[in-house]
């Protein structure tokens, strides 16, 4: 056979694959990788054929193994992949044909054409440092890239920020982050529209700094990064912190601190992999920490009323009552505990908000609503 899967490509996850014949179709199965992590959910690989065995019309089908050992796979059918053909731009896919196995187990399949060299897979729209250095080229240099530390496999962690301040300053400070699961891109696009609202305020801004790729290392292996081993990221926010990369942000934190009156502090992330319910904030439990819980729902009440209907889920406040297996503070509960700064997380679909279909524009744009409403409260 002609084909041939490929994950040693940037953020590359596949295993269990099979290439085979069937009906006359080309069929390539495959599973999302746990990469030595108790969650898997995220894929993304590449489909090659050599250009010479390439026919006119052909298709081939790709279906997805396993969906429901991925977290939140429960429901298969609100599933939406992208696909890169020929190194052209990514495009969605339809929903997929949910094929019953005998034993009770089930199958995503999508039947696409077969590409004439190549064709990428994944999950969600990928989003790493080429992105970011887009996002920096695109707003004229508003946004400084620099390097505050390494993770634990010495790759550099980058920081954006619109300025550095200056000690003592009374203007008001916004620190945000993304991807402390390391695939959870949805967060990063959303993040970046967050970011291309802020640099079109200019000097009128707030100061932002910003860690877009806070997993550094799981976001260039692929992994998929919930609970990841050793340490998941957002449970190691404890004093000692429990990850290297937690300690570089933590005093970060604190020179951010001295340079504005710290404010608010963001962390995007991504939900289950099928939930379609529309954006929605975790809050501070009220009846443990009602100070925490105050201080957000000033945010999070114009946070929803800005992204209206069209994006946020309904209840948009929700409190994590779910178990971990770390009881270690996530970044929102440490921002409050040790700087009295207002922060919470926002989950970010990775595919549809109700029948809504979500590309990358729609997720910038519910960015901007989001940095629109917060820039408010901050000026009120």
């Amino acid at each position: 056979m002609s084909f041939e899967v490929d994950t040693k490509i940037p953020y590359g996850n596949a295993c269990d694959i099979s290439i085979t014949e069937s009906g006359g179709m080309t069929e390539i199965s495959f599973a999302s990788d746990p990469h030595g992590g108790p969650e898997c959910l995220w894929f993304c690989f590449r489909l090659k054929q050599s250009a010479s065995d390439a026919k006119a019309g052909q298709k081939v089908k790709l279906v997805l193994k396993h969906s429901y050992n991925m977290l939140g796979g429960g429901n298969p059918l609100n599933m939406r992949p992208v696909m890169r053909r020929d190194g052209a731009d990514w495009v969605r896919l339809d929903a997929p044909t949910v094929e019953k196995l005998a034993d009770g187990r089930n199958r995503a399949a999508w039947v696409v054409d077969a590409p004439e060299t190549f064709v990428d897979v994944a999950y969600c729209y990928p989003y790493g440092r080429s992105d970011v250095d887009a996002l920096v080229n695109e707003t004229d240099g508003y946004w400084q890239a620099d390097t505050i530390g390494v993770s634990q496999n010495a790759r550099p962690l980058i920081r954006l920020s619109n300025s550095y301040g200056e000690v003592g300053s009374d203007r008001p400070g916004v620190y945000l982050m993304s991807r402390q699961h390391s695939s959870e891109t949805s967060g990063s696009w959303v993040l970046d529209g967050f970011l291309r609202h802020i640099a079109s305020l200019g000097n009128d801004a707030p100061l932002v700094w910003s860690v877009p790729l806070t997993n550094i290392d799981g976001v260039e292996q692929g992994d998929y990064g919930k609970d990841n081993f050793p340490y998941d990221l957002n449970r190691a926010w404890g004093s000692p912190p429990m990850r290297h990369e937690v300690l570089v942000f933590q005093r970060d934190m604190v020179r951010w601190k001295a340079r504005c009156r710290p404010v608010l502090a963001i962390d995007f992330h991504s939900p289950g992999a099928c939930e379609t319910s529309g954006l929605y904030c975790f809050m501070p439990d009220p009846e443990k920490f009602r100070e925490h819980h105050r201080a957000v729902l000033e945010f999070t009440g114009a946070i929803e009323t800005a992204l209206t209907s069209k994006y946020a889920a309904s209840p948009f406040g929700r409190v994590a009552n779910y178990r971990s297996r770390w009881e270690t503070p996530s970044f929102a509960r440490y921002c409050w505990a040790s700087h009295k700064i207002a922060g919470f997380t926002i989950e970010n679909p990775y595919a549809m908000v109700g029948d809504l279909v979500l590309t990358r524009e729609r997720y910038r744009e519910a960015g901007e609503r989001i940095a629109s409403a917060a820039v408010a409260v901050l000026r009120a």
